[in-house]
């Protein structure tokens, strides 16, 4: 791809606004992003997978600025409290400024953790998100949460940060573990689930050459994705109302998650669970259609995806852990539903009865 071939959406927040780059060869393209890092100090949070592979392309471009890096061990397990305060003191001996720049490349655990360690540093500093994953550069690069994990759940520690620029370098996928690209191809698919239902349908033509990762329709994915998502968090940043809707599937999925200690499935294994999971549960309340839940269960298939629960789910456990889910209010359950595919809503009061015997059901297989 040539440099005339990168998507550019640009995010939208009031008067703030940032790009998003996507396509080949950007990470080495300094003179797109360097104007972005406004003082002369920056730290690259990255890990011990993704730095080896990529750190250079990026420091040739922090060239005479100060700065160094700050490596996590790759995996959920380490987006900790622990970490940020590593990370703060890594910026502490960098002698960071407020002008300084945190950058992140890796993928989302990397992404939350560096967002929230800049959001702390002296009470917010810029960053700039690098996503290496294609999960990350579909969802959680974009749209400015941040978080680490608690023992109680995920992402219950936070801020909402916003990056400078996001420079999603394509390149990078080809070094993704085939498992790893799967499971960011369900972010695709859940933000045509929500509120796209002619991406959903150019999804299901383009589903063979998505699975081969064919250049131009990955671009194309990841940028409508992008899109949509932007789209969201410009009406709705602090997910007040519609951006909730970006959670369809993840009271289930994180709760799944959560159940097997982070180590048994990726988050979006879970997500693609979960997504599934809501459309029968949207189906038995009489919202949709079974045809609806079939075609999503057939694309995630296509795709390599899992939609089976573990062996051995607890459905109680899952549903005290649905219960703590942030989302939840009070009492009832608080759930991301549909009334077919392009169409989520929140459904705010759903019985827990019904979410269990879901559950029950689907451990049975």
């Amino acid at each position: 791809m040539s440099h005339m071939d990168v998507q550019t959406i640009e995010v939208a927040l009031g008067e703030r606004r940032y790009p998003v780059w996507i396509g080949r060869g950007l990470l080495g393209d300094a003179a797109r992003w360097r104007a972005y890092l406004r003082g002369r100090h920056a730290l690259v949070i990255s890990n011990t997978t993704v730095a080896p592979l990529y750190l250079e392309r990026v420091a040739q471009g922090l060239e005479g600025l100060h700065w160094s890096s700050f490596l996590l061990e790759d995996g959920e397990a380490h987006k900790s409290f622990a970490n940020v305060g590593r990370a703060l003191e890594a910026l502490a001996t960098l002698g960071a400024t407020r002008d300084a720049c945190v950058i992140a490349l890796g993928g989302g655990v990397v992404g939350d953790l560096a967002g929230f360690a800049a959001a702390c540093w002296m009470r917010g500093i810029d960053f700039i998100q690098m996503p290496t994953t294609l999960l990350a550069m579909v969802d959680s690069s974009v749209g400015g949460k941040t978080g680490v994990n608690l023992p109680a759940g995920k992402n219950l520690a936070g801020a909402f940060h916003q990056p400078r620029a996001v420079i999603a370098d394509i390149d990078t996928l080809a070094t993704l573990p085939a498992r790893e690209y799967r499971a960011g191809l369900a972010e695709v698919i859940k933000g045509a689930a929500i509120g796209d239902a002619p991406f959903f349908a150019w999804l299901e033509a383009h589903a063979d050459a998505l699975a081969a990762r064919d250049t131009a329709p990955l671009v194309e994915a990841i940028a409508r994705k992008v899109r949509y998502k932007a789209g969201v968090v410009a009406r709705d940043e602090t997910e007040q109302g519609e951006r909730a809707l970006l959670n369809f599937g993840h009271t289930f999925g994180h709760a799944l998650e959560t159940a097997g200690g982070y180590t048994t499935l990726l988050h979006g294994e879970a997500v693609a669970i979960g997504m599934l999971l809501a459309a029968r549960l949207s189906e038995r309340l009489g919202m949709s259609a079974a045809a609806d839940t079939t075609r999503l269960q057939r694309l995630l298939e296509r795709l390599g995806l899992p939609t089976a629960m573990p062996a051995g789910s607890d459905p109680e456990r899952l549903l005290a852990l649905m219960r703590l889910d942030k989302k939840n209010t009070a009492g009832t359950l608080r759930l991301i539903l549909w009334r077919g595919i392009g169409q989520a809503e929140i459904v705010s009061d759903v019985e827990a009865p019904a979410v269990l015997a879901l559950l029950r059901d689907a451990a049975l297989g």
